[in-house]
């Protein structure tokens, strides 16, 4: 019996010795599997950060693409700015194209509001550090946060953006110039800050630039427009050489309608000469944002060959030595 107690004893021991054994042999056990997990999170991280690449390569492609086909001279300005301010730049430009586009783009005022207003919230967002998924506003926020650029400016490109949905022609050339002013020279005034500019002979500059532009887009569409019907020149000016909107629906080429012209391209070169002006102080480092005056010297250069003939063949054609001209005055560092 006592041989049985024993036998007995030594079972127990063996099974507990080996409970023991098994209890501290898990941790040994679990080990490797705690490595796979973290492995696992690594991998999830390094494909969660590929993804993350992708999606901002895509973006960026997207306003570079969007750029390239509906804003070709703006496009080669970009080209032509510091590497530390070109994707910012293409973002913006972006930015500018699509609310550009919504006046034609939709058939109805109510809708092409509805996509202004979301464009609103849009920068709100970006501010917020919560900007949609959508690759100009992703780029743009991303610009907002590398450059930290001024709200103020991108505000105020939609709102002149959205009044212009009103679709109808500009009261007198002052209206104009207003509407050029919000539009395009706060554009310049972020490409400013995306190259660093603080100086108020560069603002200044920016100014009559934007103006001189807005003037000269009013020209240059001037024969898409009169084809769908419409006409946006200034109606003081038109009132003055007596020439009506008919006469643009036309195309008509008479001397009251080229008066016209003439008077438009003339305040579009002053305002020019006006930015010039300032350039013995405006910082080099800013010259890259006025390359764009290269495109409006070469449009109105043609149209005073093609005698203020708005309508002339010879102004369809995009101008060959465009890019170099552009980057020989980069190179310049003038404007």
């Amino acid at each position: 019996m006592k041989g049985n107690m024993a036998a007995g004893v030594r079972v127990q021991h063996g099974l507990l010795s080996r409970k023991t054994s098994l209890l501290y042999s898990l941790p040994r056990k679990i080990a490797p599997n705690r490595v796979c997990v973290q492995r696992a999170a690594e991998i999830q991280s390094v494909r969660a950060s590929t993804n993350t690449a992708g999606e901002a390569q895509h973006n960026e492609k997207y306003c570079l693409d969007l750029v390239r086909s509906r804003d070709y001279e703006g496009f080669l300005s970009c080209l032509l700015l510091p590497e530390e301010a070109r994707r910012s730049s293409l973002a913006l430009r972006a930015f500018n194209v699509e609310l550009a586009q919504v006046k034609d783009s939709v058939s109805q005022k109510t809708i092409g509001l509805m996509r202004m207003q979301f464009w609103k919230t849009t920068i709100d967002e970006i501010y917020r550090d919560d900007p949609p998924n959508q690759p100009i506003s992703t780029e743009l926020w991303r610009a907002v946060r590398t450059h930290g650029l001024t709200k103020r400016w991108l505000t105020r490109i939609v709102t002149e953006r959205e009044k212009d949905l009103d679709d109808r022609a500009y009261r007198n050339i002052q209206e104009l110039e207003k509407y050029s002013e919000n539009a395009q020279s706060s554009l310049l005034y972020l490409l400013l800050e995306c190259l660093g500019v603080k100086n108020v002979h560069a603002d200044h500059a920016a100014s009559h630039i934007g103006k001189a532009q807005g003037i000269v887009t009013c020209l240059r569409a001037t024969p898409h427009h009169s084809s769908r019907r419409k006409v946006y020149l200034p109606m003081d000016i038109c009132m003055l050489h007596g020439a009506s909107q008919e006469d643009f629906i036309r195309g008509s080429r008479e001397k009251n309608v080229r008066d016209v012209v003439y008077d438009i391209a003339s305040q579009a070169h002053v305002h020019l000469e006006h930015a010039r002006s300032f350039s013995h102080n405006v910082p080099a480092a800013a010259t890259p944002a006025f390359v764009h005056t290269v495109v409006l010297e070469d449009y109105l250069q043609r149209v005073r060959k093609a005698d203020f003939d708005v309508f002339h063949k010879s102004l369809r054609n995009r101008n060959p030595l465009l890019p170099f001209q552009l980057y020989l005055r980069s190179w310049k560092k003038t404007y």
